[in-house]
């Protein structure tokens, strides 16, 4: 088959080392990745977490961008509820006139962080995130200079002007953002690392509802996996185990200090409702040797009638999620 590649990184922070180590790891595996052959390379948005050290992607992605030559970097994504749509926009036209052609504007409406930070960037007010199709409207309306007339803001320019506009992404995990992106006429990027129940009947929602608009044409689908590849398939879930951890506490609302060590997570005093929950994480996983893991991304693109697959990694050794996305590189691109 031939699908494109691409990566998400949240720049994970593991056990003993910090933010900063983490954002400079971000930045060797984009410079990575657009030397393997990846198609694109997004990051995240996340508050008031010590376990991921990506708050703000615009500002993460320009320097990216000027660490990398043709690879397209985007976000995955900014969480427009808590921002104006306007300066999203002047945000994205900035970083289009830096790097034209480069540029993904990914939306998404979760909140990227626990209540507490929620009502902070909102300066305690109420988050109406009812109100997020109408801020892609604007998102878009402000992209493109179309503001029409008679609007309150008739004649207002989103600056810099550029000759092109970042192609705006809907990214999420439910059947509400597959409406939307085909209502809306946009990419749609499913989140199976986040849901892994129900995404290729949403999926297919998406491709059914798809109305043409003039960003596209036709149905653009993608899918985003957490991956570990390794040499071996028994090296792959040692790797993993570090993962599988994170979540369990994740799940549990227990305090982390980062990705655990593969030495923690093998030796957790896992009970029988533990090793359910990672079961049912496991939906949301992609595991395997280069060979077996080749299969499972071509069945998942398969299932998804996606064209592109984005993989997440998590590890707590960087040099095992560098060889990780270097032997899916080899085998596939």
């Amino acid at each position: 088959m031939d699908i494109r590649l691409s990566i998400l990184d949240q720049s994970p922070i593991s056990e003993g080392s910090n933010a900063v180590e983490a954002l400079r790891q971000t930045t060797v595996l984009a410079q990575k990745a657009e030397e393997w052959g990846y198609s694109r390379f997004w990051v995240s948005e996340h508050h008031d977490t010590t376990t991921l050290a990506g708050s703000s992607p615009e500002i993460l992605i320009s320097h990216l961008a000027s660490a990398t030559k043709s690879i397209r970097i985007g976000s995955g994504g900014v969480m427009l509820p808590h921002y104006s749509a306007y300066k999203v926009a002047e945000n994205f036209k900035l970083l289009e006139a830096l790097y034209p052609g480069r540029i993904d504007a990914g939306m998404g409406r979760a909140p990227g962080g626990m209540p507490r930070a929620t009502h902070a960037l909102h300066d305690g007010n109420f988050r109406d995130v009812n109100q997020f199709p109408n801020q892609i409207d604007d998102l878009l309306m402000y992209l493109h200079d179309a503001v029409p007339e008679g609007h309150q803001f008739q004649g207002l320019k989103a600056t810099p002007t550029t000759n092109s506009a970042p192609p705006v992404w809907m990214l999420g995990s439910s059947a509400n953002s597959a409406y939307l992106a085909a209502e809306k006429g946009l990419p749609y990027m499913f989140a199976q690392f986040i849901n892994g129940d129900g995404g290729p009947s949403y999926a297919k929602a998406y491709r059914d509802r798809f109305k043409p608009s003039q960003y596209l044409q036709q149905p653009k689908q993608a899918v985003a996996v957490f991956v570990v590849c390794a040499e071996t398939e028994e090296d792959a879930k040692r790797i993993a185990s570090s993962k599988e951890l994170t979540m369990l506490r994740l799940i549990q609302g227990k305090p982390s200090a980062g990705t655990p060590s593969i030495e923690t997570a093998m030796n957790y005093p896992y009970t029988i409702y533990d090793l359910q929950s990672i079961e049912e994480f496991r939906k949301r996983l992609v595991v395997g040797n280069p060979q077996q893991v080749k299969e499972q991304i071509e069945n998942l693109a398969e299932v998804y009638e996606a064209e592109e697959v984005m993989l997440v990694t998590i590890a707590y050794n960087f040099e095992d999620k560098l060889k990780s996305f270097e032997l899916i590189a080899k085998e596939i691109l």
